[in-house]
Parts: C-alpha cells; sequence; structure tokens
C-alpha cells in the first residue's frame, strides 16, 4: 500500500467533516488508513502549509484553502467514478477503488474533457455531488432511511459507496439514487425495512438502510443546498 498523501489527509477530513460534524485524529486514522501518530505528524505539515487548523481536543477544521484542495480532488474521484460506469462499462459497485487510484494524476484538461463528454453531471453512481470547478457543491436535505417512520413517500439521494458487497445487493433490489420508493413498515425489534417500489415489493436490512440516504417525496425536498466556494486562491501543486 502506498503512503497516503496529503489530498489523502485532507479528503479523508473534508468527508468526516461533512459526515460527523467533527473530525478527531482517531477517524483521520480510520479513513486514511494509518496510525495516530502518523495523522498527528501530518496534521503539523497541514498547518504549515495553511490546509487546516487543529486545536487539540476540539477537533481538526480545513482552512479555506484546504476545503479547495480537497473539493477538487473530490470533484476528480466523481468524475472518474462517473466516467468509468457510463463510459467504460465498469459496475458502480468496483468504481471507488479505480477512481481512488486515478483522482490524484488526471489534468485539469482531462476533467474538462470528461466533465463534458458525460454531460456537466451533478452526482456521481452513488448520489453523491459532484463539486464544480469553482468549488460550488449543490446538495439535498436528506437522512438515512433507517431513521424514517412508516408509511412514508421517499426519494432515493445517494448511497454509501464503503461497501462494495452492499452496492451489488441494492442494485439487484433496484434500491439506487433518484429511486422513489414508498417505506410501508418497518419490523419490530431492529427488524427490517419493508419497500414497495412500483410493482415489487422488497426488505431492506436496518443495516443498510443506514447507508441509504433520502428525503421526502415532495415538492420541498428538490430545492438543493448550494455550499459555496471558498474564496481564497487554492496553493499550488508544488506546495502540495
Amino acid at each position: 500500500m502506498s503512503t497516503p498523501s496529503v489530498e489523502d489527509y485532507v479528503k479523508a477530513i473534508y468527508k468526516a467533516s461533512i459526515e460527523s460534524g467533527e473530525v478527531t485524529t482517531q477517524d483521520i486514522a480510520t479513513r486514511v488508513g494509518v496510525s495516530a501518530p502518523a495523522v498527528s505528524k501530518m496534521l503539523r505539515r497541514l498547518t504549515l502549509l495553511n490546509l487546516v487548523t487543529h486545536t487539540p481536543y476540539l477537533g481538526v477544521q480545513l482552512t479555506p484553502a484546504g476545503q479547495k484542495v480537497a473539493l477538487e480532488i473530490v470533484r476528480h474521484h466523481r468524475l472518474l467514478e462517473l466516467y468509468l460506469v457510463q463510459a467504460l462499462g465498469y459496475s458502480w459497485d468496483t468504481v471507488h477503488d479505480e477512481a481512488e487510484r486515478l483522482e490524484h494524476h488526471i489534468s485539469e484538461e482531462f476533467e474538462q474533457k470528461i466533465d463534458a463528454l458525460l454531460g456537466f453531471p451533478t452526482t456521481c453512481p452513488h448520489g453523491e455531488p459532484i463539486p464544480t470547478r469553482e468549488g460550488v457543491v449543490t446538495t439535498y436535505p436528506d437522512q438515512p432511511l433507517a431513521k424514517q417512520t412508516a408509511p412514508a413517500n421517499l426519494k432515493i439521494r445517494r448511497v454509501s459507496d464503503s461497501d462494495s458487497s452492499l452496492l451489488r445487493h441494492l442494485k439487484n433490489l433496484g434500491v439506487l439514487p433518484g429511486a422513489t420508493v414508498e417505506l410501508i413498515e418497518k419490523e419490530p425489534f431492529g427488524g427490517a425495512l419493508v419497500l414497495n417500489m412500483g410493482d415489487s415489493t422488497v426488505r431492506i436490512s436496518l443495516m443498510a438502510a443506514e447507508q441509504i440516504f433520502v428525503s421526502p417525496l415532495e415538492i420541498e425536498s428538490d430545492v438543493p443546498l448550494t455550499i459555496p466556494a471558498p474564496s481564497i486562491e487554492c496553493i499550488s501543486e508544488e506546495q502540495v
């Protein structure tokens, strides 16, 4: 396994902040696959590069410059995932690892060409938003399916890409981003969630439902939240 780069750390911090709001050294270590002391050493470097602020016992935050670096690498990753699926025929459960390997090495020209080829998409195959070239992120209010109360009419917004076997299972069921479902029952004592999907009924385990993010099927749910780009210029590749 190769040594994680500055970009790997910055992306991990960005994703952790989006998913949990608070970023700890142990959280970063788990996401990057290194020891806590290795994270502490890298955080000192990231602080010197003005990419993060780190207050012991209070967590880690990206600076505007750090956020720009993170959004650029996230944009590469999600565009590559979609390109691999749509242009090269990869399955959606295999593209994450391939995009991880490629995201650091594509040029801005290549990024722009695949963006145009794909019709300037706004989401990756798993429903996650693709940041614009300017670093603007458009997303939707959502919650895990596991937290919903039956009955409810819902739209699937995105699915976690962390488990390839789960992605294969959901694809077989037709539980994909953009699909509309009716939650008709939550079985008691931590049992399955029962969904109506057109002419079929499917059962989703509570564990799987934690990885599926939905919003109510109402007009209000289709109003996106736009997160503006940081105003500071990104640091150069030489600095990274």
